[in-house]
């Protein structure tokens, strides 16, 4: 069933045409290789025999191996961009993959952390070296604000004013942020005893890394992962998160809606509803579970 040459032309089409990344192209020809092997078994013998229903087999076999929706839908894809390239080049009359439609992924609510969570959490930096007074800001910066990472390694020093407590986010939908007192002292100390230590002079970021570069993607979450390990809390702590910790804590005390919207720069204020779901459903299963007569 293998064909060399046509994985060899897909492969090609990827680069050259679609020019998609590397890791891309490398998942295409899996997804199209699990396939391939799967009909093989089945007693296929060219790829021009394929049909809807070897394709509808396959997919179903991927769930009845316990595949999740995000893998099975990543194939379906992969698979919908190889037979759509077959067909125009004529091998088939039909599309055997036109109907197959991608999965609906499983929407999880958003995870949320207690108070005393993120207090626990907050702490961990001890405050007795350059980093841990950097570290310290980023976390306090993070939970103050509700910073997107793209966001928060964005920022530059002049983003940031202590004396009227208000950062400015430039990145994306920009809009001006109050801090709170804590992170205002944690970026402060920050500032005057660590960054003039770490950066590299004539750098802008507020945030910069062991080299005094601009903080990365990478190194905020290597960051995030060392006090992860410390702060013995069951749930993962993520940028995203502190996050949706930040917006859910503003709501249960008393945040409207359209305030935390332009807080947290969301276009839509749907996404913010998703997150004021997420804090009655937290509640509800407090009471249900906390109640005598519930």
């Amino acid at each position: 069933m293998v064909d060399s040459a046509h994985i060899d032309s897909f492969r090609d089409y990827l680069v050259d045409i679609r020019r998609v990344s590397p890791n891309t192209v490398a998942s295409y020809i899996r997804d199209v290789n699990q396939l391939f092997g799967f009909l093989n078994d089945s007693g296929k013998s060219t790829i021009s025999d394929i049909t809807e229903v070897d394709v509808r087999m396959f997919i179903q076999n991927l769930e009845n191996n316990g595949r999740s929706v995000a893998t099975i839908s990543r194939c379906i894809t992969s698979l919908k961009v190889f037979f759509t390239r077959l067909t125009q080049e004529g091998l088939f009359k039909e599309n055997p993959i036109l109907g197959i439609s991608t999965k609906s992924r499983e929407k999880k609510p958003p995870q949320l952390h207690s108070d005393i969570e993120i207090e626990r959490f907050l702490s961990l930096p001890d405050g007795t070296g350059a980093k841990s007074l950097r570290d310290k800001a980023i976390l306090e910066t993070l939970y103050a604000t509700g910073l997107r990472v793209s966001e928060l390694i964005s920022l530059d020093v002049s983003d940031v004013n202590l004396e009227t407590g208000l950062l400015i986010c430039r990145n994306g939908n920009e809009r001006n942020i109050p801090i709170y007192a804590q992170a205002i002292k944690a970026i402060n100390l920050y500032l005057k005893a660590s960054r003039k230590i770490l950066a590299h002079p004539g750098e802008n970021a507020l945030f910069v890394n062991a080299n005094g570069k601009r903080l990365s993607r990478q190194g905020l979450w290597k960051i995030l992962d060392s006090y992860k390990k410390e702060a013995q809390i069951d749930d993962d702590i993520t940028p995203q998160t502190l996050r949706n910790s930040f917006a859910a804590h503003l709501l249960e005390n008393g945040a409207d809606l359209q305030s935390l919207q332009k807080l947290l720069g969301h276009a839509d204020i749907s996404s913010t509803r998703v997150i004021a779901r997420a804090v009655k459903n937290q509640i509800k299963d407090v009471y249900n579970k906390s109640h005598p007569k519930a």
